[in-house]
């Protein structure tokens, strides 16, 4: 009998050996079918690799590459799951790229891509166009403008005249959103300590808020938030954003855009205010800790703990971990008490699209790759 348990333990500490191991390796002409939990545009195999380890449920991956030819899908990268972690079936498919998840590996991955794609467009998400005598040019102006993620460039090769030079500034989401905020009686929500605002500027400043005020019109995106000053830090990442809105009732950040006018009214529920442009925004409220709010979905995984404070330390030491909720004894359901649910949604860089175009070239801003120099 002992002996037996003696074997069961060790066959248990084999199975979370192997489900926790570093693989970095890429599988070419290898595919992983079925188990598919969504897909995203990806320009290459390691942007993919990326996409999967920052997803909260990917564990590994299928890329379909620019020279598969068996229909019209290129840059395709389906992000898949498995209870045990690990692909059901393995199969040869000439141009696909397959591989797994890095949340195990040490060093975390870093976020520093610096090719340029010939022939490859990023479609969608500009803010802001210029003419650019080269690509490099349109990869630099990326670069030192703070809003700018990706590019794409239209070069002297392109059909149309009138628009070779023109660079295409892009913008995508590397600050955390959370996904759905909601009142939830028995949860405790909050974010790890680690999260910092979006650019590190030497200037600090506050920002400006109007209580009980709306901002009327204008909105061009609403995202959940879990605060004011959490709506804020979102209105001063994006390019477009010119003043915001935020509604208490249903935790909605109402993004606008509008360097005309800004037409207020009074509404008791609801904070307006404005970004902070070049500057180092105050990040306190990424301390703040929400009573009777639940951050639903994007749940990596949940641990017991005896505490909100003792969920928000998991949150912050874990390396993949950017927002929680724990569930205490107030919540209807037994089952789910001193569970520290921690969460995370991807913040990588990711086109909207991706296609094939003759006569561009894409890439994205290289503000992460100077990271060891300065901090991003």
């Amino acid at each position: 009998m002992g002996t037996n348990l003696i074997l069961v333990f060790l066959l248990s500490l084999c199975s979370i050996s192997f489900s926790q191991e570093c693989s970095r390796g890429l599988l070419d002409d290898i595919d992983f079918p079925g188990t598919d939990i969504t897909f995203l545009y990806s320009p290459d195999v390691n942007h993919c690799q990326l996409l999967c380890t920052e997803h909260a449920a990917c564990q590994f991956f299928t890329f379909i590459r620019p020279d598969w030819t068996s229909d019209d899908r290129h840059f395709y990268c389906y992000l898949k799951s498995t209870p045990s972690g690990q692909p059901k079936t393995e199969t040869s498919l000439l141009g696909v790229t397959s591989g797994f998840s890095l949340k195990n590996c040490f060093p975390y991955p870093e976020h520093c891509i610096s090719q340029a794609y010939s022939n490859v467009d990023f479609l969608g998400a500009d803010y802001r166009s210029l003419f650019t005598s080269d690509y490099e040019e349109c990869q630099r102006v990326c670069t030192q403008d703070p809003g700018c993620k990706f590019y794409t460039f239209v070069n002297a090769s392109f059909q149309n005249e009138n628009i070779r030079y023109k660079c295409h500034l892009k913008f995508s989401w590397t600050i955390p959103r959370t996904l759905l905020v909601e009142r939830t009686a028995g949860v405790v929500s909050g974010f790890a300590q680690r999260i910092q605002t979006p650019y590190p500027f030497e200037t600090a400043c506050q920002g400006k808020l109007f209580s009980s005020t709306d901002i009327r019109g204008s909105d061009f995106e609403n995202l959940p938030a879990a605060s004011p000053e959490h709506c804020q830090t979102l209105c001063s990442a994006h390019p477009r954003c010119t003043y915001f809105s935020y509604d208490s009732s249903d935790f909605k950040c109402y993004l606008k855009s509008n360097a005309n006018e800004m037409v207020t009214r009074s509404n008791e529920r609801v904070t307006s205010g404005l970004p902070a442009h070049h500057c180092q925004l105050n990040n306190s409220w990424v301390k703040d800790v929400h009573q009777g709010v639940d951050f639903r979905g994007s749940d990596i995984r949940f641990e017991l703990v005896d505490d909100p404070e003792e969920c928000q330390k998991k949150c912050t030491q874990e390396p993949n971990c950017q927002f929680y909720s724990y569930v205490n004894k107030a919540f209807r359901d037994k089952q789910f008490w001193r569970r520290c649910y921690l969460k995370r949604v991807i913040t990588i860089p990711a086109p909207p699209k991706v296609n094939k175009l003759a006569g561009v070239v894409s890439g994205f801003s290289l503000k992460n790759c100077f990271s060891s120099a300065h901090p991003v």
